[in-house]
This record gives structure tokens, C-alpha cells and sequence, in this order.
């Protein structure tokens, strides 16, 4: 008998920072704060297998929680693209 082991999930690695997906009103408010477009920001490509499971779609704004060895935390915008 063989037992099949589950896939690691990419989010669920210990490198992999945490992802979520920001209201449309948090996203206007950070583009208000940057004075910048969405297109702007760096991009994150729809299917990129850190947020395959967040069911995100292109126009999502994303935010990443990075820990920081010297700032304690340190937070990230990416705006999702068709691959």
C-alpha cells in the first residue's frame, strides 16, 4: 500500500509572505497615497502559484506583509495581470 503525500501549497511555505487581496476602496486609497496608476505599481501575473488559491482576477490590487529583519514588517502593493 502507498500513501500519496499532499502537495506542498506554495502559500503555505515559510519564504512565502502573506497575500490578500485589498477592497477597491483600500486600493484608490493607496494609489491616493503613492499618486500613482495601478499600472504603476509592480505586477504580479494572475496565475503566479503564491496567489493561484486567493481566486484573484486581473484589476485585483494585492498586498503582501513581508517580516523585516530591521523594520519589524514591511508592506507591498502588486496589481494583477493576465499572464
Amino acid at each position: 500500500m502507498t500513501t500519496k503525500k499532499s502537495p506542498i501549497l506554495v502559500p503555505d511555505h515559510i519564504y512565502i509572505p502573506k497575500h490578500e487581496i485589498i477592497s477597491k476602496e483600500e486600493a484608490e486609497g493607496v494609489l491616493s497615497r503613492y499618486n500613482c496608476k495601478p499600472t504603476e505599481l509592480p505586477l504580479i501575473f494572475v496565475k503566479d502559484p503564491a496567489i493561484l488559491e486567493l481566486g484573484v482576477k486581473p484589476g485585483d490590487m494585492i498586498k503582501i506583509t513581508r517580516k523585516s529583519p530591521t523594520a519589524g514588517q514591511s508592506i507591498y502593493y502588486r496589481y494583477v495581470v493576465e499572464a
